[in-house]
């Protein structure tokens, strides 16, 4: 008897408390969409992307932050409510550091939040208008990026395949047993210091690991290089991907550096006798 009435005791709180507790909104993001900005100063190229995730906000109250496409409850209610999404990167490659792109415009609408509807959301951004870009996407006669011919047993060449399903042109690197080394340097640019936001953007489809370096040009002609990141190789070329390099940092405290170049190297695997490396829309971003 004791047990029975235990029984009803707590199904009569349960049902209290799954009574009291308000169904939530559900809001289901949709994969991001880069637009052009029809207000940028100037021109951005090609406009890929890989914002994976997005920092979402309700309100102005931060939700979490989720890989997308994702549908999440929030309990939330009322008319006219902010919902903004941030497009967001894995900084420098990693999974781990997810960070919301300093370059691109939040997307925000606003709705009614009735508990237990569902909102969809498709959402869009583009560069901010004011943002400065470095380009080399091999469409121009004017090469940016040469082989360091001292350190280099292949080059690079430039391609224009459609089976590539890339818009123009762009680079390809080719390894053999013998041919097993690319270094080069992209040409000397001025980026801003203290503390400005600067990022590397590169597109690529590789079967071999690139090393991605930037380099601070002093004004006795000397360099000092710092490693960024690592380009992770594909055992068979995959669709193509896109990487984000802070440079924040390492920019910042090169207070003597009267310019910048950025380094790839890559060496073909012990074992490997062919590989290929695929490179376009090499990019610096900064304000």
């Amino acid at each position: 008897m004791k047990h029975v009435l235990l029984f009803i005791v707590c199904a009569v709180l349960f049902g209290g408390c799954v009574k009291n507790n308000p169904a939530p909104v559900w809001i289901e993001i949709n994969e991001w969409t880069l637009e052009d900005n029809p207000n940028s100063e100037n021109d951005p190229g090609h406009l890929s992307h890989n914002f994976t995730d997005a920092w979402v906000y309700v309100d102005n109250e931060l939700i979490g932050v989720f890989e997308l496409p994702c549908k999440i409850p929030v309990l939330a209610s009322g008319d006219n409510k902010s919902v903004r999404v941030y497009p967001t990167i894995r900084n420098n490659g990693l999974h781990e550091t997810k960070k919301i792109y300093p370059f691109c415009e939040p997307y925000e609408v606003f709705h009614d939040l009735v508990p237990g509807e569902t909102i969809t959301l498709n959402p869009t951004t583009r560069y901010y208008s004011n943002c400065e870009f470095w380009i080399e996407d091999f469409e121009s006669s004017s090469v940016k990026i040469t082989t360091n011919d001292d350190d280099s047993n292949t080059d690079i060449t430039y391609e224009n395949d459609s089976q590539m399903q890339l818009d123009g042109k762009y680079g390809h690197v080719a390894f053999t047993a013998s041919d097993s080394i690319w270094i080069a340097s992209t040409n000397q640019t001025d980026l801003p210091g203290s503390a400005a936001e600067v990022y590397l953007e590169i597109d690529y489809r590789t079967t071999v690991p690139m090393e991605i370096y930037t380099v601070a040009v002093l004004s006795d002609n000397t360099n000092t290089p710092n490693y960024m990141a690592t380009v992770s190789a594909s055992t068979q070329l995959s669709d193509w991907k896109k990487i984000y390099i802070d440079l924040k940092e390492f920019v910042s405290y090169s207070v003597n550096a009267v310019g910048f170049k950025q380094t790839l190297r890559a060496i073909i695997p012990e074992g490997n006798t062919v590989g290929d490396i695929y490179i376009d829309n090499i990019r610096l971003v900064y304000f």
